[in-house]
């Protein structure tokens, strides 16, 4: 099989679109009187956080070819991640909960991750939230969106949920399934009383180690783990870590439907180096070397698809037994 080499470029790449990835800080941390603090020289990777909280489901909908679940829990500090700056957003004095929504297909189940979601959450004609929430990433949920928000008080709320075109590219089954934006909306009843029935559990044991809590289990919503690397469609080309990301590389012998290009089909998944979840929004390309010579350099677009979940992908003309695989990291 081809080797995998892996180089790891720390700035974001010349002209690459800047976004914001909310970290739930590994998991939820809140604002409470439990709240302890951030965990002491914590290592510069993914480790066990001070602790874990559960969270209240407020209900779900369709929205076109999307399932929308919305669920709510305690608001929590969070980071923003924009190339290599790294912002904390902390607790506002008026912030009640920490909403969550989390969309997938709902025929196939694959979760999607995308930043182009919309959120407005409303009481009797008035408005308490109305912004689009942050992408986010933690190792209980995965994939989701969320923010922290100030609902006023207790009562019956109104959720649109407005899911805008996919950004990545779509293949296979999904070709063209995502190309138009959809609406849900959830009606749900929040209370404090049964915020503060939302499970809490100190890790003081476990904290700061080098490791991740399991992913939480949700009746009906899917976890967005990607498939083992034993289980992705094509043949396994190899697994590389960089920094704190899960690299596996197939090859499928040709494009799916929805990529240019013939030949061999790259695919590289990255994900979460222990609950793999897709990492999506990175900047990605790849060389293959043969002998000596160079046989494709160039970008890897991101790519969902139904078997092969979110990754990063190309038509490469072909791989070869030999050959040195080089994935490079722009953001």
């Amino acid at each position: 099989r081809p080797t995998v080499r892996r180089r790891t470029f720390l700035a974001a790449a010349s002209g690459a679109a800047s976004f914001g990835l909310a970290g739930c800080s590994g998991l939820l941390e809140t604002r409470s009187t439990r709240s302890p603090p951030l965990v002491e020289d914590r290592p510069d990777a993914v480790y066990v956080p001070s602790h874990v909280e559960g969270m209240q489901m407020a209900g779900m909908a369709s929205a076109g070819p999307y399932r929308v679940a919305l669920s709510y829990s305690y608001p929590h500090r969070f980071w923003l991640v924009t190339g290599t700056d790294v912002e904390r957003v902390d607790v506002e004095s008026d912030d009640t909960v920490h909403l969550m929504a989390t969309v997938w297909d709902r025929e196939t189940g694959v979760v999607i991750p995308t930043s182009s979601v919309t959120l407005e959450v409303a009481r009797d004609g008035e408005t308490a939230y109305d912004r689009p929430p942050w992408p986010m990433l933690s190792q209980n949920m995965g994939v989701h969106l969320g923010d922290n928000a100030a609902l006023p008080e207790d009562g019956e709320y109104t959720a649109t949920v407005g899911v805008d075109p996919l950004a990545a590219r779509a293949t296979g089954a999904f070709e063209g399934r995502f190309d138009e934006p959809a609406t849900a909306d959830i009606e749900f009843e929040f209370s404090q009383a049964t915020l503060a029935e939302v499970p809490y559990r100190m890790l003081d044991e476990r904290k700061g180690e080098r490791d991740a809590v399991d992913p939480m289990t949700m009746e009906m919503v899917p976890s967005g783990q990607l498939p083992p690397a034993a289980e992705l469609p094509g043949r396994l080309l190899g697994e590389a870590t960089s920094g704190d990301g899960r690299f596996v590389a197939t090859a499928l012998a040709a494009p799916p439907a929805g990529v240019e290009g013939s030949g061999a089909y790259l695919a590289v998944s990255a994900q979460t180096p222990y609950n793999r979840y897709p990492l999506p929004f990175v900047g990605l390309s790849a060389r293959v070397d043969r002998g000596g010579e160079t046989v494709f350099d160039g970008p890897l677009t991101g790519t969902l698809d139904p078997g092969l979940g979110y990754h990063y992908g190309a038509a490469v003309g072909s791989i070869d037994s030999g050959d040195v695989l080089t994935l490079e990291f722009g953001a």
